[in-house]
């Protein structure tokens, strides 16, 4: 097991700061006020949005975890915001441009390493479309921004384990037309 996976980190209740101890079903439970946590998975969205050529919009990481390497735009799903809204700030705020559709994909787990702790996250992708991609303007945690077709992409220059998935299962459908839509999505 990681080092930085939740088991190893946390020791202490955050409420009395008895003893934490791991249970089998991932959480833990305080041995002195009797707090019980749940590691459960974080939720965090990306958008797979394509230019006029048929070419991937994809950013480069302004800031660790994994500054400089490739990554979709994207990010964290804050409490009590929907996976839509979410995507739609997260777009607004790294793009500085709004979806005009998205289109639900799939779910990717992944290991987001930050500060020394493993984040289990659950990466909702979504294939999306917006009116004027001429108006990009790299902001937040994007430090630029590029367009690959999918078959030029090295998985190997993409940050994340659910950020390579993503991109590969999406090749992978839009080279297998079906009657559900959007090059086979």
């Amino acid at each position: 097991m990681h080092k930085t996976y939740p088991i190893n980190i946390f020791k202490f209740c955050p409420h009395c700061a008895a003893a934490f101890d791991p249970q089998a079903d991932n959480s833990f439970k305080c041995s002195g006020c009797g707090l019980h946590y749940y590691v459960n998975a974080n939720a965090a969205v990306c958008a797979l949005i394509e230019d006029s050529e048929g070419r991937l919009l994809l950013t480069k990481r302004a800031r660790d975890p994994m500054q400089g390497l490739l990554d979709l735009p994207g990010g964290f799903v804050d409490p009590l915001e929907s996976a839509e809204e979410a995507l739609r700030r997260e777009i607004k705020e790294e793009l500085d441009i709004e979806l005009t559709e998205m289109h639900y994909m799939g779910s990717f787990p992944n290991r987001y390493v930050f500060s020394g702790l493993t984040y289990f996250t659950l990466d909702l992708a979504f294939v999306c479309a917006v009116k004027d991609l001429s108006i990009l303007k790299p902001a937040d945690d994007v430090a630029s921004i590029l367009f690959l077709h999918p078959d030029r992409i090295d998985l190997n220059e993409i940050a994340f384990e659910s950020i390579r998935n993503i991109i590969a299962a999406y090749c992978q459908k839009i080279k297998t037309p079906t009657p559900l839509g959007f090059k086979g999505v």
